[in-house]
């Protein structure tokens, strides 16, 4: 007899109460399915990618970097929850004597910048339903940064002329921060006299706030 606790296929992932049991996962031949929280999310289809640039057109990030202005962003209203877990930049031209690069967080979505629809990691996958924005130099508006509300989760900095040296930066967090909405995940690029131009993304998993 099988064990009606048992689903085989894919169900939305939700939270049961205390000392209730729960259904786990099993495969159509009844074997019991296990696999990592990240990989899950992407089978779920809650997992999606913002980008800046194309393989031929970089873009050019601010002067200097200045406060409630970013490069790219993605939000989340009331309801829903995402969880930053990755992000890439690939400079191509650094040609000022400093230039440097930060993913932030706040509590309030961005206002402004070129609407971007974030693309599902599993392709043919559900439309996100947070929002995104990308704009060359810092043209996404976001809420200003306070030391006791902004959460500052990476940076990096170079302080030479990197010139047409290709450097990048990859940041991939240990412990990802969880920005339940209204909040936002944007990114910064800038440099002291010169816009730096680069390639750059960022990969987030959106759920449910009541599923956190």
């Amino acid at each position: 007899m099988s064990d009606p606790r048992i689903t085989v296929g894919d169900t939305d992932l939700t939270l049961g109460a205390e000392s209730q049991p729960a259904s786990v996962k099993g495969t159509k031949r009844g074997e019991m399915f296990v696999m990592d929280f990240y990989t899950r999310m992407l089978f779920q289809g809650r997992c999606f990618h913002i980008r800046a640039g194309t393989i031929s057109v970089p873009v050019v990030g601010d002067v200097v970097i200045t406060d409630t202005a970013a490069e790219m962003a993605a939000s989340v209203t009331s309801g829903l929850t995402i969880i930053p877990v990755s992000t890439n930049i690939s400079f191509n031209l650094a040609a000022a004597t400093l230039f440097e690069a930060g993913g932030k967080s706040v509590g309030a979505a961005h206002t402004a910048g070129t609407a971007f629809v974030p693309l599902p990691l599993k392709m043919g996958g559900s439309a996100a339903s947070s929002t995104a924005a990308v704009a060359a130099a810092g043209g996404v508006t976001v809420a200003a940064e306070v030391a006791t509300t902004t959460r500052r989760h990476w940076s990096w900095g170079q302080p030479i002329a990197a010139g047409a040296w290709n450097t990048w930066y990859d940041w991939v967090p240990a412990i990802p921060p969880i920005l339940t909405g209204p909040a936002a995940y944007y990114v910064q690029i800038g440099g002291d006299t010169t816009g730096p131009s680069y390639f750059a993304s960022f990969d987030y998993i959106e759920l449910s706030s009541t599923n956190v």
